[in-house]
């Protein structure tokens, strides 16, 4: 038997790309140990998947989870800058030594590829637009340094070691089932949920910080392909739009898709947090074959009505 395992396959974009494997008519195993997951997120799949409660960061536990394993894709993590501001040691707990945790179970029980969900905030502040895989890495805060940190150690495995692995950078992904009841979310989740709710949301900064917002749909079709490409393992690809959006602008389209009159309030910029980012993605279509599925609009549009539909607002 071979098996897909997904960490994190609980939560926002670890839920989805479980249900496009399942799609693909493969068995799944799912593993996350609900900190920032969701069981609600798979609670429609329960018969279909192998769901494991299991923290990363307990090498036994993941020694088992990669029985009979094909592919891995590590999405586990704990997301979030300014979370990693104010804990830098539980960051990197959970982001380098529990992806170390992975890539050696995934090792020593023969898996053949680990698919690594990196960050765009490795990049940090770099002036130079749009982002590309050749530019130095400049993190700027734990969460950064821990992404960074793992694409090093998937890399090197790769080199060492019988295991192929491909890391992907994530910019600004949003969509369905996007937690927005935490402090440390995402602006698209938090700001529909406030306007469904008739609030009032703040932007920090200015709001002239520019974002590459993707659609999960895009990222999860990007693990897939990374999951299979020949021309894949020991690569490092961006996975985004391939285009820029203001926080303004996204407040302003949110406002006009809800169809409310609200004026954002303003507060300190947060440490951390960069001022512009954009993906060039040259490099994934043409070795991954990428093409983002939707943009950015649509992909709002779809997230909205997912908000509406499921009282996320309330």
């Amino acid at each position: 038997m071979s098996i897909a395992l997904v960490t994190g396959g609980a939560g926002f974009i670890g839920s989805h790309l479980v249900e496009r494997l399942l799609e693909q008519g493969r068995d799944v195993r799912v593993v996350d140990n609900f900190s920032t997951g969701r069981r609600i997120n798979v609670a429609h799949l329960l018969e279909r998947i192998d769901l494991r409660e299991v923290d990363i960061r307990d090498l036994d536990a993941m020694r088992d989870a990669m029985r009979n394993v094909d592919v891995v894709f590590h999405e586990a993590a704990l997301a979030s800058v300014p979370r990693s501001v104010e804990d830098p040691v539980t960051s990197n707990e959970v982001n380098i030594v529990g992806t170390l945790n992975v890539l050696v179970a995934a090792r020593d029980a023969g898996v053949r590829r680990v698919v690594y969900a990196s960050s765009s905030s490795v990049y940090g502040e770099s002036q130079e637009l749009p982002k590309t895989e050749e530019m130095r890495p400049l993190p700027m805060s734990p969460y950064a340094v821990g992404k960074l940190a793992g694409e090093h150690y998937c890399v090197s495995f790769n080199g060492l070691y019988d295991i192929e692995t491909v890391c992907l950078r994530y910019f600004n992904v949003f969509g369905p089932r996007q937690d927005p009841t935490s402090q440390y979310s995402a602006a698209v989740p938090i700001f529909t949920s406030a306007l469904l709710r008739g609030d009032v949301p703040t932007i920090y900064g200015d709001g002239e910080q520019s974002r590459d917002f993707t659609y999960v749909t895009s990222v999860v079709e990007a693990n897939v392909l990374a999951g299979e490409n020949d021309r894949a393992p020991g690569g490092v690809f961006n996975v985004a739009r391939g285009d820029t959006v203001t926080v303004n602008e996204l407040f302003t389209s949110l406002t006009g898709l809800i169809g409310v009159d609200t004026k954002a309030r303003f507060a300190d910029a947060r440490r951390g947090d960069i001022k512009h980012s954009y993906a060039d993605i040259t490099r994934a279509q043409d070795v991954l074959g990428y093409v983002p599925l939707l943009g950015f609009e649509d992909g709002l549009r779809l997230t909205v009505d997912w908000f509406r539909e499921h009282n996320a607002g309330a």
